[in-house]
């Protein structure tokens, strides 16, 4: 499978040439316009905040809920705080379905619109779905090729891994990340298209065009062009899983629900629920109307976050193999603690109230670099189906030739196939690490 896969990877033109699939994909957009409309609260169809907690959900119990959380945790600057989190306690699936067309594997993708898009349509994976979706909570139409992901034929799954989403905004969120290969009666419908790994390489650098949930099945894949063999890291794959282990060990973090009306420090008005001072991201609610969607039209809240965020991550060559630079960071929405992130990861923003010495570490040299050492920067939107117009700059930047930065605490050097192995097991790479691994493979 690995040959397969590294052949596709070679392979920048497909089924479907890239002109023609950027032809198609501006097709779809014009017949999936998509209108989204901010709406005050009392305006939300099926949802509403329940008269004791303040709570806001859904009338069913499902999709998912807005809740308060108290954290006391000993990362970073902020010993203690509360604030809003997004509980969906469900596990999607997000799967893409492989088959191979001449010779080469090609990967099914479907232009899918969200309400927090920036720009409506995306390309995003075969499959994604929430349980109450593919169980049409809603009353509305099958998920396509659903199937097969829920019951794919032996020996053909490729990838199949719960992996996380972000922890400072979903509390507890797990998805079901899947790759499985299909046969010639799997056909691509009007809104899904044929493309090589090669293609979605080189797309990953589009702005705002391979989704989240499509980037992070795609850091799932097997090893498909390892180089580095063992001895050539520069820590062994046990002294990894123990540094690790000793992470979420030293790192304490509690969390505590609250009722999101007694969250202190935010405030609820008609139409937001915001922080005092105006920082991190609101809850607002929005009005939906789709032609593409498994219903066409719907109301539901959203997370906005304040600002665009920044998730860089600096890589070097030990003995000429490619390593990146990992921080063990505290999410109090993870299920195990700590999971790896890039170097830095943050929304400047949020920060700039803090002393210099309080402000993420490496952020100044993630700023202050030069273009020259930039092997990735694009602008790349986060999952549109739960934040409106979240957005954050991925970058990966190249210290050969600078003067060493050096390990922490907190921070180590891993290869790039250390990377891989970790990405086989749940909850080792967060979700904007599983992003730059999709990256660094492509720019690799």
């Amino acid at each position: 499978m690995e040959a397969r896969l590294a052949l596709s990877a070679r392979c920048t033109d497909g089924v479907t040439s890239t002109a023609a699939f950027f032809d198609w994909l501006a097709e779809r957009r014009l017949r999936h316009a998509q209108r989204t409309e901010r709406i005050p609260f009392d305006a939300l169809d099926q949802w509403g905040f329940d008269p004791d907690t303040g709570d806001l959900g859904h009338t069913t119990g499902r999709f998912f809920s807005v809740q308060g959380l108290r954290v006391r945790s000993d990362f970073g600057a902020v010993p203690e705080w509360s604030q809003p989190i997004i509980s969906q306690p469900e596990v999607g699936i997000l799967g893409i379905a492989v088959r191979e067309i001449d010779g080469v594997l090609h990967f099914l993708m479907q232009a899918k619109s969200e309400p927090g898009n920036v720009n409506g349509v995306q390309l995003s994976p075969t499959v994604q779905a929430t349980r109450s979706n593919y169980t049409r909570v809603h009353g509305g139409s099958p998920v396509p090729y659903l199937d097969a992901f829920r019951t794919p034929e032996p020996g053909r799954v490729l990838a199949d891994v719960l992996q996380s989403e972000q922890g400072s905004w979903f509390l507890r969120k797990r998805n079901r990340n899947m790759v499985v290969e299909v046969g010639p009666e799997l056909r691509a419908g009007d809104d899904f298209c044929w493309l090589t790994l090669g293609q979605l390489n080189a797309l990953l650098r589009c702005e705002d065009l391979v989704n989240m949930d499509a980037r992070t099945v795609l850091s799932c894949l097997p090893d498909w062009d390892r180089v580095d063999g063992p001895g050539s890291a520069e820590h062994t794959g046990q002294e990894i899983r123990c540094w690790l282990t000793d992470r979420r060990v030293v790192h304490e973090v509690v969390t505590e629900r609250l009722p999101l009306r007694a969250v202190p420090g935010w405030h609820r008005t008609a139409d937001a629920i915001t922080h005092d001072e105006g920082r991190f991201f609101s809850i607002v609610a929005v009005r939906v109307g789709s032609r593409s969607r498994e219903v066409p039209s719907w109301t539901q809240p959203l997370l906005r976050p304040h600002g665009q965020g920044i998730a860089a991550l600096l890589v070097k060559r030990v003995g000429g193999v490619l390593h990146a630079l990992m921080h063990a960071r505290v999410e109090p929405g993870f299920v195990d603690t700590v999971e790896l992130g890039p170097t830095v990861q943050c929304t400047p923003g949020n920060h700039a109230h803090l002393a210099a010495a309080d402000q993420p570490p490496l952020l100044d040299l993630v700023r202050g670099t030069d273009r020259a050492s930039l092997l990735f920067d694009t602008v790349l939107s986060e999952e549109g189906g739960r934040f409106d117009h979240a957005r954050c700059r991925y970058m990966i930047i190249s210290v050969d030739g600078r003067d060493p930065v050096e390990e922490s605490a907190g921070m180590r050097w891993l290869s790039l196939s250390e990377l891989e192995d970790l990405l086989k097991s749940s909850g080792q790479l967060n979700v904007q690490a599983r992003t730059l691994v999709a990256a660094l493979r492509a720019v690799r």
